[in-house]
């Protein structure tokens, strides 16, 4: 018998799991070229969903109101609820899972996250949706901080930045497809049918993740106490802040969007869908810009977003009536919006020391801060009486505060960098 008849023969004696056995998890470091992309696709597409899952409860608000007879303000606390979510799970997961394998913790943060998307799906009441959009926001941010530290970690030298905006790239898509795609089989199936489609989505990625991604070998595990350590990082702490503040102006008028548009600048509500891919579309030419210049100025960049975040909100309450203009500037908005993610998820990456895996999740935290900042003052303005451009005013107040903050912020670090680089060395 010739070696590959014998070799046949001894295959087909193989029970399922005997065969594979036969082909172990790689190791990061035995990856070959092939996987590398695929693992870093199926990343991407975790971010697509949870994207998805995360914008469309905006456009869908005017639905779920008049479904379960509440109010705008209480509908903005279903966006609330998600956010909050996100700020609970993204320190708790990471700070607590420094020691698990990180293949198997982006593994068990996806199938999570698909649970949470099923419970909003068949949720018959109003106090159990917010239930399950707390509970599906909880592996949003872990995730987010696990996989762009896996994808910088597989990054080739200087260019971390880039490899960071792929995995956002993944979110910024979300705004351009998955939103409008998700909102408009809502508005035609049921808004919960929307959450249905993420749920698939987030099983998508779950297979490709769970084939795909090699053993992270490379990636030092870590204690909660070093974690912690985070906390009382100033650096940290203040970036978490600019940040929550200053995303918070976005969120003031992305949050009643479908009002704005619809109420005042008289703009078609089955076309809702076209204005939230405009958005989108800011926020991959964002991102991209933002990867660019994240592996050049992260500082800089940071500064320059919130700066232009600042003149377009202020501009889209002047233009908010005129749909076409208004249409313009949310979508010049996001492109502010795109640069500031993956800047500060750098630049808490930077300035994190040994706690990663909780600084890497600070950016969430801080995104989704501002998320339901943005959401409770927009819905403050418009429940004191205001129309539905004043929340734009509010916001570019929020993204002027997160200047505020940033600027000594980062002056501070530079003035200690230049301390550090001009004391003498000891021998």
């Amino acid at each position: 018998m010739g070696a590959k008849a014998q070799l046949s023969s001894r295959l087909t004696r193989l029970s399922p799991s005997q065969l594979a056995q036969r082909k172990p998890v790689p190791r990061q470091t035995e990856m070959g070229r092939r996987r590398r992309p695929i693992a870093m696709l199926a990343l991407a597409l975790g971010g697509f969903g949870i994207g998805t899952t995360e914008f469309v409860s905006m456009g869908l608000l005017n639905i779920i109101a008049d479904d379960f007879g509440i109010s705008e303000a209480q509908a903005g606390h279903i966006v609330t609820s998600y956010a909050l979510g996100v700020v609970v799970g993204a320190p708790l997961i990471t700070t607590l899972t420094g020691r698990v394998p990180r293949r198997r913790l982006i593994i068990i943060l996806m199938a999570a996250f698909v649970i949470g998307n099923a419970m909003s799906v068949i949720a018959q009441g109003y106090g159990m949706l917010l239930v399950a959009r707390f509970i599906a926001g909880l592996p949003h941010g872990a995730y987010f901080a696990v996989a762009n530290l896996i994808a910088a970690s597989m990054a080739d030298p200087g260019k971390r930045g880039q490899a960071i905006a792929r995995i956002s790239l993944g979110l910024a898509t979300a705004t351009v497809i998955g939103v409008p795609v998700a909102q408009w089989i809502g508005q035609q199936l049921g808004w919960n049918s929307a959450y249905a489609l993420v749920a698939v989505i987030g099983l998508l990625s779950f297979a490709g993740l769970w084939h795909s991604m090699p053993h992270m070998t490379l990636m030092p595990m870590t204690r909660p106490s070093t974690e912690i350590g985070a906390l009382v990082n100033p650096q940290v702490l203040l970036s978490l802040a600019a940040g929550a503040i200053g995303f918070g102006g976005m969120f003031c008028v992305y949050t009643y969007i479908s009002w704005t548009m619809t109420e005042r600048a008289g703009f078609p509500e089955n076309l809702m869908w076209f204005v939230l891919m405009v958005y989108g579309i800011g926020m991959v030419v964002g991102n991209w810009i933002g990867g660019r210049f994240a592996d050049i100025n992260v500082d800089g960049a940071v500064v320059g977003s919130l700066v232009t975040m600042v003149v377009m909100l202020v501009l889209f309450f002047f233009g908010s009536t005129v749909a076409p203009l208004a249409i313009l500037l949310f979508g010049l908005l996001s492109v502010g919006g795109g640069v500031l993610t993956v800047n500060m998820q750098t630049r808490f990456m930077d300035v994190a020391g040994e706690a990663q895996n909780l600084a890497a999740a600070m950016n969430q935290s801080a995104f989704n801060i501002a998320n339901a900042a943005g959401a409770a003052v927009g819905g403050a303005v418009i429940d004191a009486g205001f129309n539905y451009s004043y929340p734009a005013l509010a916001g570019a107040a929020l993204a002027v505060g997160g200047l505020v903050v940033f600027v000594p912020t980062m002056l501070l670090r530079r003035r200690h960098v230049d301390r550090a680089a001009s004391s003498p060395v000891m021998s």
